[in-house]
């Protein structure tokens, strides 16, 4: 996709400034002076799904990363970032299904594998939570994956089984 150009950059640029230090308010305020032409630019979607997201308005993020995943269908980080949103708004088989529907389509993506374990163990699939966690470890560093699924209480149940990975 062609590059922004001044000053919707430098309102991009200025937005992630913002997020970068915590002010989503600021960073959408910056967002919204981009001209409409290009407000469905890859990069200001992305920007815009950090606003929401930092704002919990889940359904809004759910919207801009679905966005994302017709605009730019080959990256794993729109489907990632709509599985994430609706297991935000409670919406969790949803969420298992959207990554399910594309795992194949992204071999060397440990993040779906690793998201796919959260959304089973959180279903109370336990078996498979243990499955897609070992996935993801083959892909990535196991202690990497090890110390996210000790940092993150959706995956507790399966604290005393990451022995075994």
């Amino acid at each position: 996709m062609k590059t922004l150009e001044p000053p919707d950059n430098h309102h991009l640029d200025a937005a992630l400034g913002w997020l970068g230090l915590g002010d989503w308010i600021s960073a959408n305020q910056e967002l919204d002076k981009i001209r409409p032409e290009v407000c469905a630019h890859t990069s200001v979607l992305q920007a815009r799904f950090q606003v929401y997201s930092a704002a919990k308005q889940w359904a809004m993020a759910a919207g801009i990363a679905r966005a994302l995943t017709i605009i730019d269908p080959g990256s794993p980080f729109g489907w990632i970032d709509w599985a994430y949103s609706l297991y935000e708004q409670g919406r969790t088989a949803d969420a298992r299904n959207v990554l399910l529907a594309v795992v194949e389509k992204f071999p060397g993506e440990y993040l779906i594998r690793y998201s796919l374990a959260c959304y089973a163990c959180q279903l109370g699939n336990f078996k498979e939570a243990l499955l897609w966690l070992e996935k993801a470890v083959q892909l990535a560093d196991t202690k990497q994956v090890k110390q996210m699924v000790h940092d993150n209480p959706d995956l507790q149940p399966l604290w005393d089984e990451m022995g075994e990975l």
